[in-house]
This record gives C-alpha cells, structure tokens and sequence, in this order.
C-alpha cells in the first residue's frame, strides 16, 4: 500500500502550515461516520494531495471517493505511513507537524470497523478550498522555463540549468513559492536559485552537471525554493521573505529521469510577494559531507558537516537531504559554551519523502554557535532500495550516487530591513 499513497508530495505538508481546521471531538459512544467524524480528520491532513489534479493517485474529497479506500486508509494511519512524518517527538517542535492524534486515529479505526457508514450528509464539515494547481494560494506571478526541454525516453540526463528571466523593474520581497513539475513523469527534482544583475553569478550557470550544494552568490539568500518528493513549498512567517532584485534570472536546475517513454517539459514557479513591510531577509545555508566513500556493503557508514553562524541568528526551518542510501540524519546545535541541544532527528530517512521540518518557534543560534550534521548511509543489501550494494559510493549528483547535505534556513538577529538602510544591519 506504501506506493499507493506513497505519492511523495510537499502539499500535505504545506497544507499542515496553512491549514488549522481541528478534528471533530465525536463521543466513542456515539455512531462514528463518515460526514460526522471522518470527513473533517481527511480535510485537515489528506486532501490538499488527494483531490484532483494533484500528485496523490486517488482523491478522497467525498464519501463515494473515499468509501472504496476505506480499509486501504486504516491501515495506514494505523501504521503511522500517512501522513508521512519522520522526526524523532522527543526533539523539536514543528507547525507542520502533520501525525495524527490518537484519537483521530481511533476514530477512523472504528468507522472502518463498523462498516464505513456514511452518516447524514448535513453533517458534513466545510469543504475545503484550494487554488487549483497551487498550495501557496493564487500567485502573483508565474514564471515558467522559456522552452520546453525535450526529454529522450532512454539513457541518463546530466542536471539541466535553464536561465529564466524575471524582467521584474524593481526589487520583490517573497513570502511564498511553489514549483510545479510540467512533467511528473520524468521531472525527479528541481532547484531554483536567484542570479542576480551584474553579479558575479551573472557569468552564467554552472555546468550541466552541477550537484544540490547551495548556490551562493553575493548578497544571496541562498537557494530560492525546491522541489522534490515530499518536499515543501517556500512558506516563511509575516515580515520574513526572500529578495528577488530587479533584473535578476532565475536559474532552474532541473534533473530529468527516463522512463522508457519520452517527453516534453515546461516547469514553471509562482510567487507570492509580501503584503506586509519586511523586516528580516531568509538565508538558506547547508552544512554537507563531499567526502564520501562509502565501502560495498556497509550498513552504517557515517557522514558529517557543520556549519558556524558569524553572528547572533535564528532557524526557522531544517531539511535533510540524503538519496537512497540514506538512513538516518540528526541536526545538533553546539553552543559557544559547549552545551548542546538536538533539533531534529530523523531515525528512518526515506528519499521518497524531502520534508522540510518548519519550527514553532525559531531557535535561537547566537554567534559562534556550531550547527552539527551526522547521518548514516546503509550500502548492504539489506537496505531494498539499494541500486548496487557490491559498489564503493561516492559524492555525485545522480540517485545511485549519494549525497549528505543539512539545509537550513535562518535568519539574522541584528538584521530590520523596516529601518533606515544604513541601521538596517545589511
């Protein structure tokens, strides 16, 4: 049932941080239904990917949808597999923090055993409402690749880098990004950096085949939103946004699976800009490991990266990157006193699933404070996703290779764009 529902789309998650309708508190007494008690359990934490046109193969936005899913369901809420949620509870909290309670869980539990009934209809909750095709809400604007990229139906695609200009004419604070894959069926991730005029980076791309370190230009706030299989939207807190500066490109780093089928692609993003005057910009940073070598048949190889914050910041959000021998991955925070406190621990990493782990409340890092990353990889044979356990397996950029990268986003304390530029702490 995991390929089933294992759909591997950020918009559940995104969905966890704009939607907060609660689950309904039905007496265990009482008959459980599904307009009752079911529908708005589903609404909260299932349909923002299961309704139509979007990743999940099948769309549970009403009883005649859901009825035929009904076993299919409890079993995987009864597993904890949906909604999909990897972070050790004993470390951080998170606002997207999507599992379901156990009451929600007992609840449709008991509806399925008693024969899934539908219940009156006027007890139905609310439908929810989304923007087609967007989780972020109707963008300002839509920017999409300037041609289509033809995509063969055999062989391996170096990483594609498409320069998209934004023709903005003055400089754009963003709150909220989303891609959308113009192919699902060949588009495996997609990366989009901000290159701006007369920077350094405005000497081009890097090569074809450039890997997912953070893009780095001067003045970057880092990379500007991804995509991949589970992973979020760019959705930052009121007053928190990304610049775009006029005349920038957009730099869309794409990578191409065959599929035996071939295929054409227009991969586009869309923007929300902010409504309210901005005060911190977001930098996204990584801290990774590019010296792996990990030995044919080894379960438990380590990797490590850390990163130094040069001033007082906070992070706001985490996302752990590894590809298919990733294990497990631990982000810790060392203090300049030498205490230290873990952020996030994902004790079962799966590649199907790039979540990102979206804060309560930011953690504050003051300066000198040491972010540390340690995964592990599992090269044996035990691991079934495992291309080829007999190979050495090193840093590269293609699936059967392996990566090791921390993403972070944070921001820094001294920083208030809403003062005069030379107090802002630019």
């Amino acid at each position: 049932m995991k390929r089933v529902f294992g759909m591997g789309s950020a918009l559940c998650f995104a969905a966890c941080v704009l939607f907060t309708t609660g689950f309904v508190e039905g007496s265990e007494k009482a008959t459980v239904t599904y307009s009752k008690d079911v529908a708005a359990i589903l609404n909260k934490n299932c349909v923002a990917c299961h309704r139509p046109g979007e990743v999940a193969p099948m769309s549970l936005m009403s009883y005649k949808e859901v009825r035929p899913w009904a076993k299919a369901i409890r079993e995987q809420v009864v597993k904890r597999v949906m909604p999909p949620w990897f972070a050790d509870p004993k470390h951080g909290e998170f606002s997207n923090d999507c599992r379901l309670a156990e009451k929600e869980i007992s609840t449709i539990q008991t509806w399925v055993e008693a024969g899934a009934p539908e219940g009156d209809r006027n007890d139905l909750p609310p439908t929810p409402q989304f923007t087609a095709g967007w989780t972020i809400g109707k963008p300002d604007v839509v920017i999409p690749m300037t041609k289509p990229f033809d995509i063969p139906a055999e062989g391996s695609i170096p990483y594609q880098n498409f320069v998209v200009p934004t023709n903005f004419t003055e400089d754009r604070y963003v709150q909220f990004a989303e891609i959308r894959q113009g192919d699902r069926n060949h588009v495996h991730h997609i990366i989009i950096n901000v290159r701006y005029a007369n920077s350094r980076q405005s000497r081009g791309p890097r090569s074809p085949n450039q890997d997912e370190r953070p893009e780095r230009g001067e003045d970057s706030d880092g990379r500007l939103v991804g995509w991949a299989p589970g992973e979020a939207p760019l959705i930052l807190r009121p007053g928190h946004a990304k610049l775009i500066k006029k005349g920038s490109d957009l730099i869309f780093q794409v990578h191409y699976t065959t599929n035996g089928e071939p295929g054409k692609d227009v991969s586009s993003v869309g923007l929300i800009f902010s409504k309210v005057p901005v005060e911190k910009r977001v930098v996204t940073a990584g801290a990774s490991a590019r010296d792996l070598n990990i030995p044919p048949g080894d379960p438990n190889y380590e990797s490590s990266g850390s990163f130094v914050f040069k001033e007082d910041s906070h992070i706001d959000s985490l996302h752990p990157h590894m590809h298919f021998r990733g294990k497990d991955f631990q982000y810790k925070l060392v203090y300049p006193d030498g205490t230290s406190k873990i952020l996030l621990f994902v004790p079962r990493y799966d590649f199907a699933w790039q979540l990102t782990y979206f804060f309560k409340d930011p953690v504050a890092a003051p300066k000198g404070s040491r972010l540390e990353c340690v995964a592990h990889h599992d090269n044996s044979e035990r691991n079934k996703f495992n291309p080829d356990p007999t190979k050495f397996v090193t840093w590269g950029p293609q699936t059967w290779e392996e990566m090791m990268i921390g993403y972070f986003d944070y921001t820094r304390d001294k920083q208030n764009l809403r003062l005069a530029p030379e107090t802002a702490g630019k």
